[in-house]
């Protein structure tokens, strides 16, 4: 097989449509489950996206999302399912009683979860075997690898995953789909084993922002914020210049897509907070491995079983000073409250979702560090597919606001601006 994988492999379902067909008796849960199973058993042998199945899953045709098969991150509880969380540590888990709250959440919106995808060692940066629909030789981005590859795969519509870093973000931006960061606090992380109480999210993955802004409505019971959608928006265009981590694709990539939206008659003014987002940055691996050495005491004690980057982090959390701690939750507050004033005048914040284009290899699931900042100021992003390398590889742009519906008008306009 060559580097890019043929078109009968990378082919998104779309959410959009099988809703449509399911709300008007085109087709019905089975037809959906059936199509599925099939995508999987055509597909999984390259992408392995998964790692257990519900071998009997509920068909239930009830709720806005009735009857829409999906796929649920192996760090989040699914009922008669263990949670392994990727690691040797859990190999022996047993499945879990109940489902998480946000499993129960999504079931009660008419998802059916078929079984658990990979996640890299509980949610850090040791990979699993998931690769990239977009290229087999390239990392599909982590934590959330097996969420993002079986959507951007067509292997079901919908997924959820978790962020803490870029953990949802970056694995949209490398496989090519959409994905919405929720902000904290509205569906408990109670079911999910997490690395950082603070910063832990919520994520859901689904071929286009359309299709993210209908599964966010019919999880919330909120208007669909696609339909909302007409105006041109107000954006403040961050480039992330003083991390020094955006590649000169990257750079380019973000060039052609502001022009689009000016084209279109949006009003883009440079972001004029870029060095407060870069202590943010700073901020947020110390509030991150401070939580982590705390909330992953048990595999601290056991750390000569765990990978060595997972290792790493909790030895650097469990010397954290509280101090730094504190000063870095402090700076993040601050920066949270000055923010706050900015998106008051924009619609959102719009710049590069990852450095680049998915890195070659599988060892490594890339650098989250553009998610970082907005990650610890807690604002829900949109990861917005669209826009290719010249080798066909994925440069996901993402949409930053106050709220989930803001960031989803925002990011359904920008998504609309790069591919009409």
């Amino acid at each position: 097989m060559g580097d890019r994988m043929s078109d009968t492999v990378r082919q998104p379902w779309s959410l959009s449509e099988l809703v449509a067909d399911l709300r008007s008796g085109r087709s019905a849960a089975e037809a959906a489950l059936r199509r599925s199973r099939d995508r999987i058993a055509q597909t999984e042998e390259q992408v392995r996206a998964w790692v257990a199945f519900d071998e009997s899953p509920a068909t239930d045709r009830t709720g806005p999302l009735g009857g829409v098969p999906m796929g649920v991150k192996d760090i989040i509880d699914l009922a008669g399912l263990p949670t392994r969380c990727g690691s040797v540590l859990r190999a022996d888990a047993g499945p879990a009683e109940r489902d998480a709250p946000v499993v129960g959440a999504w079931r009660a919106a008419g998802a059916i979860p078929l079984g658990k995808t990979v996640t890299t060692e509980f949610a850090f940066f040791a990979p699993g075997p998931t690769r990239n629909p977009a290229n087999l030789r390239h990392t599909p981005g982590g934590s959330s690898s097996g969420s993002a590859a079986a959507v951007a795969a067509g292997q079901v519509p919908l997924a959820i995953g978790s962020q803490t870093a870029g953990s949802v973000t970056r694995p949209a931006a490398y496989c090519g789909v959409a994905s919405l960061v929720l902000r904290h606090g509205h569906i408990p992380t109670d079911g999910v084993a997490g690395l950082s109480p603070s910063l832990d999210a919520h994520g859901v993955y689904a071929a286009t922002t359309a299709d993210v802004a209908l599964a966010w409505a019919a999880l919330t019971g909120e208007p669909d914020p696609s339909r909302d959608a007409q105006s041109a928006p107000r954006i403040a265009l961050w480039n992330a210049a003083p991390l020094e981590a955006v590649s000169d694709e990257m750079g380019s990539a973000l060039t052609s897509a502001v022009a689009r939206l000016t084209d279109r008659g949006a009003k883009i003014d440079a972001f004029p907070l870029e060095a407060l987002i870069a202590e943010v940055t700073a901020a947020h691996p110390v509030v991150m491995a401070y939580e982590a050495a705390r909330e992953r005491s048990a595999e601290l004690e056991r750390a000569d079983r765990l990978s060595a980057p997972l290792a790493g982090l909790l030895r650097t959390g469990a010397d954290t000073p509280e101090s730094d701690y504190l000063a870095a939750r402090r700076l993040v507050s601050a920066a949270r409250d000055e923010l706050g004033t900015l998106l008051s005048r924009y619609d959102a914040v719009l710049g590069p979702a990852a450095p680049g284009a998915a890195p070659q290899g599988l060892d490594a699931t890339g650098d989250p560090v553009l998610s970082r900042p907005w990650q610890a100021l807690g604002l829900p992003a949109v990861a917005v597919p669209g826009l290719r390398n010249e080798a066909g590889l994925p440069l996901g742009l993402q949409v930053i606001a106050e709220s989930e519906a803001a960031a989803l008008r925002a990011a359904v306009r920008v998504e609309r601006s790069l591919t009409r």
